[in-house]
C-alpha cells in the first residue's frame, strides 16, 4: 500500500468505500499532504521532525485519520506548528517512526498497544492499562491521558451468517465454536499473529476458522467483504457506523479478549511542549464513544472531509 506526487486535501475526502480504499492506498504509496494541504514527507521515511513542528501521524484507517486531525487541529488552535503524516500503516510501523522521531504524536488505542508491547498483560482497569504500557514503552515515548471514547476490535457477522446460525447481539464469540470451521474470517494481515486476533480466538474461545482473508484494519475492504459474503466473519471496530447500516451482528466478547480500547495519544517526550500536552489532554477529556461514533458517521457515511469534521467538533467542544 504505498505515486510519486503529493496528494491534495481533496484526496482525503471519503466519498464511499472504494474511494476510501483508493485514497488510503495512494497516500501510502505517495508523499502525503496533510489535512490542511501542508505537504509532508513520505510517511514511511525516516526524516526527523523539525524542532518547532509537531508531526501528527495516523494509521491506515478512517477513524485514525479523523483522530489525528482532531488532535492536530487542537494543537494548531494553541499556536503550535503542525504537519501530518496520514495513512502510515500498522502499529508495527508507526511505533518505529515514533521512536526515531519521524512523528511526534499518534492517536493510539491503549489495549491494542499493550497487546503489541506485552502479549501476556491482562490489566483490569484503564489506569492499570496505562501503567502497564508505560512500563514497556521505549524511554523516549509516553502516553497522555486516555479518552472515555473506546473503539474495540470485535467479532462481527453479516446478517445472513447470523441468521443461519441463530446468533444475535446477545450471543457470545464462544457461540461460534461449532460453526467456525465452515466460515472465512477477514481482518488486517497483522490480525493473524496477534493475541487480540486469531491467536487469542483460538486460545481463549477455541475457534478455528475455515480460512483467513487478509484485508484492511476494519476499513472499506473488510466492510465490503463482509457485506458481499466474501467473508462471513470480520474484525470490525465497534464505533464503525456501517454496523447499523448493514445490520451486522457484533458478538459479545465475554472473555474480554479485546480488553480496553480507549483512544489515547502516544507521544515523543522531547517533541511536545507542556502547552501541547495540555491541549491534547483537553481533547481526550471531552471525547466519548458516542461523539466518536457520530464523527465517524459524518466522515464514512455522510462523506464529509475529516478535517472539516474535526474542526467543527473542536468548536462545539470549546477547544478551537
Amino acid at each position: 500500500m504505498t505515486s510519486t506526487a503529493n496528494t491534495s486535501t481533496s484526496s482525503r475526502r471519503l466519498p464511499g468505500a472504494a474511494a476510501v480504499a483508493l485514497a488510503a492506498t495512494a497516500a501510502l504509496l505517495a508523499g502525503c499532504s496533510s489535512s490542511s494541504g501542508t505537504k509532508s514527507d513520505n510517511p514511511l521515511s525516516g526524516d526527523k521532525a523539525s524542532g518547532d513542528t509537531v508531526v501528527v501521524g495516523s494509521n491506515n484507517f478512517a477513524e485514525s485519520i479523523l483522530l489525528a486531525d482532531i488532535y492536530g487541529e487542537a494543537l494548531r488552535a494553541k499556536g503550535i506548528k503542525v504537519t501530518y503524516k496520514p495513512n502510515i500503516g500498522s502499529r508495527e510501523t508507526t511505533y518505529g517512526l515514533l521512536k526515531n522521531g519521524s512523528i511526534t504524536v499518534l492517536p493510539e488505542y491503549n489495549g491494542a498497544l499493550l497487546a503489541y508491547l506485552d502479549k501476556k498483560a491482562g490489566p483490569k482497569t484503564v489506569a492499570a492499562t496505562t501503567a502497564a504500557i508505560n512500563a514497556k514503552l521505549d524511554s523516549k515515548l509516553t502516553l497522555l491521558d486516555p479518552a472515555p471514547a473506546q473503539n474495540k476490535d470485535s467479532i462481527t457477522l453479516n446478517a445472513a451468517t447470523a441468521n443461519k446460525y441463530h446468533l444475535t447481539e446477545k450471543s457470545s464469540i464462544a457461540d461460534l465454536k461449532d460453526a467456525a470451521k465452515d466460515l472465512v474470517i477477514g481482518a488486517s494481515p497483522e490480525f493473524q499473529a496477534r493475541k487480540q486476533g486469531l491467536e487469542g480466538l483460538k486460545s481463549v474461545y477455541k475457534l478455528e476458522f475455515k480460512s483467513f482473508k487478509a484485508l484492511d484494519a476494519g476499513g472499506p475492504l473488510t466492510q465490503a467483504a463482509l457485506q458481499k459474503n466474501t467473508v462471513q466473519v470480520a474484525d470490525i471496530f465497534t464505533t464503525d457506523p456501517t454496523i447499523a447500516r448493514e445490520k451486522f451482528v457484533v458478538l459479545q466478547d465475554t472473555e474480554n479478549l479485546f480488553g480496553f480500547e480507549n483512544v489515547q495519544p502516544l507521544v515523543s517526550k522531547s517533541g511536545l511542549s507542556q502547552k501541547g500536552v495540555d491541549a491534547l489532554n483537553a481533547v481526550s477529556a471531552k471525547l466519548d464513544s458516542a461523539a466518536l461514533r457520530d464523527l465517524d458517521g459524518q466522515v464514512q457515511l455522510d462523506e464529509k472531509d475529516p478535517l472539516d469534521v474535526a474542526k467543527a467538533w473542536l468548536k462545539s467542544a470549546g477547544l478551537d
